[in-house]
């Protein structure tokens, strides 16, 4: 039966993503999602939704979605793709503007998906390593047809200067897609590079800010040539009724959605504080998470003893990022369970 399938689907790994798991007293701050609902109108936009419809095809094209993302943005609709979740957006593009013997480049440490990308592909990886404190330090004469930016980062939740990013744009000569799946929670995005540059996507969520994240949805500006060759690529009914339904109620309740991301940034201000006195190292976070080093206590350790008492955080095993977990930004609530967990683990190591 193996040599039924690729060489190179045998030899590669899947994308493992956070632990999904049910629990009725679990605390899941792993997948950075949300720990809000969505807008109420995402709820009422579906309950109103016509069963009878669902016996057709949804838009091909999302116009609806597009026209009133390209309005925010400042664009036409023939500059944004919206797509079928984040995921989707970005395996296109590896398909879209990468020979066979082209290239793919991306930061070390960053979404674990990327090389999984190129993979599937069977084309070469070229990952950027970031330096000691996880800034970015791009080596003399790189080159890919195709570079993945995610900024800010993850798992670092570091965010890199709209100023240096252009910089790097302006003189790579592949294709560069900004991943901003996070850049809700900062204080500067590079939409404007998208919408200024031939060459650069801007690649956006509806997952994290939105609330979104179980039904699926993402959207990409850039220039209409770059956004052509996605609609060329993707999948006829790519992005299902539902999803468009739900994505374009929350993306126009622009009131609730700040009332979120103002929570969730009032909660990482408090969290970063609370470990930094129990001698955590935090790194600054653009981001819903919070990327740790644990004081007196592995990391690996800390994960597990967390997760004995149904408190899910993120560990990446690593020479890069095993000495650190990612925590993402819960309720008020959850992160005061958190915190009496981390003290209770720490006070057993210190007994032990």
């Amino acid at each position: 039966m193996s040599t039924l399938i690729r060489q190179s689907v045998q030899r590669m790994t899947g994308y493992v993503p956070g632990e999904q798991r049910e629990a009725a007293d679990l605390i899941k701050l792993n997948t950075n999602e949300n720990p809000y609902p969505p807008s109420p109108k995402v709820g009422a936009a579906l309950a109103a939704l016509d069963g009878a419809a669902l016996r057709r095809y949804p838009d091909p094209v999302c116009a609806t979605l597009r026209r009133r993302i390209g309005e925010r943005h400042g664009c036409g609709v023939e500059q944004v793709f919206v797509s079928n979740g984040g995921d989707e957006a970005l395996a296109l593009c590896t398909r879209a503007f990468v020979e066979n013997d082209g290239a793919i480049g991306y930061f070390d440490p960053s979404y674990s998906l990327y090389p999984i990308l190129a993979d599937i592909r069977g084309v070469e990886r070229r990952p950027v390593a970031l330096g000691e404190r996880f800034e970015w330090q791009m080596p003399a004469g790189y080159a890919a047809a195709l570079f993945f930016l995610t900024n800010p980062n993850a798992p670092t939740g570091l965010l890199y200067p709209r100023a240096t990013v252009r910089a790097f744009c302006e003189r790579f000569p592949g294709v560069v897609v900004i991943d901003e799946a996070y850049v809700d929670f900062a204080v500067e995005s590079c939409l404007e590079l998208a919408l200024q540059l031939r060459n650069v996507l801007v690649l956006r969520t509806f997952s994290k800010a939105y609330a979104l994240a179980g039904i699926r949805a993402g959207y990409v500006v850039g220039s209409e040539p770059l956004i052509g060759a996605l609609f060329t690529i993707k999948d006829s009914y790519n992005v299902n009724r539902f999803t468009q339904t739900a994505a374009l109620a929350a993306f126009e309740d622009e009131a609730y959605v700040r009332e979120t991301i103002a929570r969730i940034l009032a909660t990482r201000a408090r969290l970063s504080g609370a470990l930094e006195r129990r001698r955590f190292e935090v790194f600054p976070s653009q981001t819903n998470f919070l990327w740790a080093k644990p004081a007196g206590i592995a990391a690996k350790t800390l994960f597990e003893e967390l997760r004995k008492r149904n408190i899910l955080i993120r560990y990446f095993p690593g020479r890069r990022t095993g000495d650190f977990v990612r925590v993402s930004i819960g309720t008020d609530q959850e992160v005061d369970r958190l915190l009496a967990a981390v003290d209770s683990v720490l006070g057993r190591q210190t007994a032990g």
